[in-house]
Parts: C-alpha cells; sequence; structure tokens
C-alpha cells in the first residue's frame, strides 16, 4: 500500500507531500493543473528513466519519495531478501536527480539500479495509464488470472517443482549420453594404450628398482673384489684387524685393576672388537649375494627398455605415473559399460517425472478451462455497465508442449464491435478499451490474486453519466479490501472517493506551481458540482453532488 507520495523540485511542483487513504483515493483537478505530473513523478520511483528537464529549479535535486507499506506482502519480503535489502514493515523507494542529470535510485536508503526499482515496484503498483496496456495483453498475467479464479496456485507450485526436477533429470541425461559418444568415440584408442601397459605388468617403482639393480650387476667384480678384500684384512689377513683388537683388549685388562680408566677402555675395545666382527660378517654375507649374471642383466635391459619407452610416450617420469595412466583409462573403459546402466535408471527418472508434470498439467488445464464461461460471461457484462455495450471478451486455452505453468496457451481475444472476429488484445482494443476491460477483470480476481496498489489514469476518457457511474461502482468495490488511486475527470467517480485529492495551480513568487490538497467534505461537494456544471455551479449541481458524495 502507497501510504505517502513525498515531491520535491519536479517540473512544477515545488512541495508536496500526499497522504494516501487505504481505498479508493480519487484525484482530480482542471485540464493543465498537473495531475499528469504527479503520474510522471511517481513513474521515477517506479524505474522510469530520468529527464532532466524536469528540474525547474537548477539549485537544488529533485526527490521523490514512495513509503509503502509491506505487512503481508510475500513476495516483497522475498525480493528485499534476495537483494540483501533492509526488510521492515515500511519500504522507501526514493529516487534524486541532481543539476547535472546525474540520476540515483534508493531502497530503504541503499542504492539501486533502474531494473531493482522496476521489480520492486512491479510488486508494489499496477500502474494503468490510458495508453499503457502492456500487462493485460501479457499471457503471463492472462494465465495468472485463470489461475486465481481456479485456486490453481498450490497445484501450480507442486507441478513447477516437479517440472524444475524434470529438466534438470533431463540435463542430466543429456550429459550422460553426451559422455557415452564420447566415450565410445575414445575406446578403441583407450583400449590400444591400456594394453599396452597392462601388458607390461610394473608394480610399484619397478623401473626405478630394476635400474638400481642393474647398476649393481653391472658393477659386481669391482664390489665383490672389494667385498673381498674387507673382509680378509678384518679376519684373515697377516695380521687379521679383529683377532688383533682381541688380543689387545685382553693384553689391556691384565693391568685394569691397577688404573681406574683402563676397564672402560678395555670394554670399548671389546665392543669394537664386536662390532668389527658383524661388519666382517656382514661384508661375507654379501659377497656371496653379489654374483655376475650376464642373463639377468639382459632381462633387465629388456624390461628397463620396454618401460622407458612408455615414459617417454606418455611423457612421464616414474613407473607410478605410468600406473596411474593404466588405472585411469581402465577406469574409463569401464565407465562405458556402467553407464549404460546409468542411463537407464536416468531415463526412468525423467519418464517418472514427465507423468506427474503431465498428470499435474492437466489437472491445472481442467481448472482453468471450467473458469473460461463464467469469466467471460462476468466480464462481458461488466463491459455492458462501463459503456461497452458491444464489447466481448473470449477466451482461448490451446494445448502447447510443457512449460513451466503447464501444457495451456491462454489468448484473451476482443471484439470491440459484435463483429464475431475476436483478436489478441493488443491488436485490437483501443487504450480506453483496454483499461477500463483491465478493471472489470481485476475487480473479479481481486479476492483470489494478491494485488498491489491499483492506480488508474484517466481510464474513464470517452464515457459519462451511468458508464462513469457504473466505473465508479465498480472502483469503490474494488478498493473496499485493496488499495485504488484514479484520477478522474467524472463526478460520478468522484463521488465514490474515501479520500478526494484536488489538483491545482497556485502564483507563488513570480512562478506557477502545482499544489494539492485533501478535500473536506463540503469542499468535495463544491469540486464535484463544478465538474458537472462548471465554474459556477447551480443549486442543482450542488444538489445532485451532495447526493454523489453522501
Amino acid at each position: 500500500m502507497l501510504r505517502k507520495l513525498a515531491i520535491l523540485n519536479y517540473a512544477i511542483i515545488d512541495k508536496i507531500d500526499i497522504d494516501f487513504s487505504n481505498n479508493l483515493n480519487v484525484i482530480t483537478g482542471e485540464t493543465g493543473a498537473g495531475k499528469s505530473i504527479l503520474v510522471g513523478a511517481l513513474s521515477l520511483i517506479l524505474g522510469e528513466r530520468a529527464d532532466t528537464t524536469v528540474l525547474q529549479n537548477r539549485e537544488k535535486k529533485c526527490v521523490v519519495e514512495g513509503y509503502f507499506k509491506v505487512d503481508d506482502k510475500n513476495n516483497v519480503r522475498r525480493f528485499l531478501n534476495d537483494n540483501e535489502l533492509d526488510n521492515e514493515d515500511e519500504l522507501v523507494l526514493r529516487r534524486e536527480i541532481s543539476a547535472n542529470g546525474k540520476s540515483r535510485g534508493f531502497i530503504n536508503d541503499t542504492p539501486a539500479t533502474l531494473q531493482q526499482l522496476k521489480e520492486l515496484a512491479s510488486l508494489l503498483v499496477d500502474l494503468h495509464q490510458q495508453f499503457d496496456t502492456l500487462e493485460l495483453g501479457d499471457s503471463d498475467f492472462q494465465r495468472e488470472v485463470l489461475d486465481a479464479l481456479a485456486g490453481n496456485f498450490d497445484l501450480l507450485n507442486k507441478y513447477q517443482s516437479n517440472y524444475r526436477l524434470w529438466q534438470q533429470y533431463k540435463n542430466e541425461l543429456k550429459d550422460l549420453q553426451r559422455q557415452k559418444e564420447t566415450f565410445q568415440k575414445e575406446f578403441d584408442y583407450h583400449q590400444y594404450i591400456f594394453n599396452e601397459l597392462d601388458q607390461l605388468q610394473l608394480s610399484d617403482n619397478e623401473l626405478e628398482n630394476l635400474d638400481n639393480e642393474l647398476k649393481l650387476l653391472t658393477n659386481s667384480e669391482g664390489i665383490k673384489t672389494v667385498l673381498s678384500k674387507v673382509y680378509f684384512e678384518l679376519q684373515e689377513g697377516e695380521h687379521p684387524i679383529v683377532p688383533q683388537i682381541k688380543l689387545l683388549t685382553n693384553q689391556l685388562l691384565a693391568f685394569a685393576e691397577y688404573h681406574i680408566d683402563l676397564p672402560a677402555i678395555a670394554e670399548r675395545l671389546k665392543s669394537s672388537q664386536i662390532e668389527l666382527q658383524d661388519i666382517a660378517e656382514e661384508v661375507d654375507r654379501i659377497n656371496d649375494h653379489v654374483q655376475f649374471d650376464q642373463k639377468r642383466i639382459d632381462q633387465i635391459n629388456e624390461r628397463i627398455s620396454a618401460g622407458y619407452k612408455m615414459l617417454k610416450k606418455h611423457n612421464v617420469q616414474t613407473t607410478n605415473e605410468l600406473i596411474s595412466i593404466r588405472n585411469e583409462l581402465q577406469n574409463k573403459m569401464e565407465a562405458v559399460l556402467n553407464i549404460d546402466e546409468q542411463i537407464s535408471a536416468k531415463e526412468q527418472q525423467v519418464k517418472l517425472l514427465l507423468a506427474k508434470c503431465e498428470e499435474a498439467a492437466d489437472k491445472l488445464s481442467t481448472q482453468r478451462k471450467k473458469q473460461i464461461p463464467a469469466l467471460g460471461q462476468n466480464v462481458n457484462a461488466l463491459l455492458q455497465q462501463v459503456g461497452m455495450p458491444n464489447a466481448r471478451l473470449k477466451i482461448q486455452v490451446q494445448p502447447t508442449p510443457l512449460n513451466p505453468f503447464g501444457n495451456d496457451n491462454i489468448e484473451f481475444l476482443f471484439d470491440a464491435n459484435k463483429s464475431n472476429r475476436f483478436e489478441p488484445l493488443k491488436k485490437v482494443a483501443s487504450g480506453g478499451e483496454l483499461s477500463r476491460l483491465m478493471l472489470c477483470i481485476k475487480s473479479l480476481v481481486a479476492q483470489s490474486m494478491d494485488l498491489p496498489t491499483l492506480i488508474f489514469d484517466e481510464i474513464d476518457t470517452g464515457i459519462s453519466g451511468e458508464a462513469a457511474k457504473q466505473v465508479g461502482f465498480i472502483m469503490k468495490d474494488l478498493a473496499t479490501n485493496r488499495q485504488l488511486i484514479t484520477i478522474t475527470h467524472q463526478p460520478q467517480i468522484a463521488g465514490k472517493a474515501d479520500a478526494h485529492f484536488f489538483v491545482y495551480k497556485e502564483i507563488k513568487g513570480d512562478a506557477i506551481k502545482t499544489n494539492i490538497k485533501l478535500l473536506s467534505n463540503d469542499e468535495r461537494i463544491t469540486a464535484i458540482a463544478k465538474m458537472l456544471s462548471g465554474e459556477k455551479p447551480t443549486a442543482a449541481a450542488l444538489e445532485n453532488a451532495r447526493e454523489m458524495v453522501n
């Protein structure tokens, strides 16, 4: 609900504040008084582009602010949360235009883009001007009307949840099918490479270990010579080291009791003897195992040659990297075998969800079609009341492939002259006709749809008398449970107002300014009487106006 509109330095408006009522707000005034300027200012906070020509006073900026109550607007709160904006009971939209032409938008004092203002404003305000008929011709709105009357929203939400999941699974199925095609194209190549690597039967670090073994074998004679010499000197030489140390140890122990440090030294010599004895035995053991084996050298060379060929081919450095490549290829080939199972399982999921979507879409369609006769009949009856006796609305529903809203293509067709030639609304209806048609439709769905504040800008052009009176009745009824603001020249509509605002021009200094005021009951009667009979209303006009107001 638009609680307040504040305008500063916009066109010939110096400064005005308008506090709207919760129900039917009527704005009247003479032609040229500035009623359209109010709509222009309002359009700024609705995200329209700014024009610096609206700045009359170049010394200060133009500011337009709209204060909205959003207590029960879940979609508004969702927008604020999604855009990380302050979520409070009162929402303030502000637009500023500086003297240099720079425009800025704000939502709850947080800078916002024009697109954000537009999206949020569409949830708060529904503005209908005489030539602004985009929404009524929009297929989404036409579908929403039928869904609102049919009470389809819970079913539609469930359908959309399944539809999104169905789309997700379809995409996953396509990905699997593309993977299978890729796998099949590469399978023979992978198989060939895998077979090459698998035939080698490489074990962890095998090539590195073989390389070390080859170095040992090719140097085995030299190693054996050195090992034999070490053993000989330790155990079998002319003066073997191990027996010599043993002898020295025994000689030292003979005098151990005569010097306090000798036992420790003797013990150390004995430890050295034991260690060298152990070394000699280990050297002898190693020497026994080091053997020159030309056959083994040839086998290793052949094995290393095959392994190094694979390393070079795959541009890697180690045995384990080759093993990883082999394992990866094995996994890819196994994936080719397993992917058919995955595809089959995903196809079943897609089929099941498709059946659920088709079932829900058919229910949606059935319930929509049930509303068509009553909606057409009621709208056509209202069209006669609002001065369009020859106009008729026809709702056409045609099957269409599944989409986020079901399987219906809904089109509102219009015949303005009983010609039996029904055409899409945007092709045949005039601005005034569309605006009154919108009023009729929204009055029928007002209890079923969460409508924002409705603003009608002179949609009553071209009607008078009884038709204008009926438009007033419809607006009054529509405004019972929601806010409605209308700019009108019709006294029959003005008489139905819960709050009647009068736009006028006044001279301030050397300039003419637009201002607005909320009329009292007596002022309303006078204003409506002037609308009926001119600047100097007759007694009959005053009485008629009083009857309209009361």
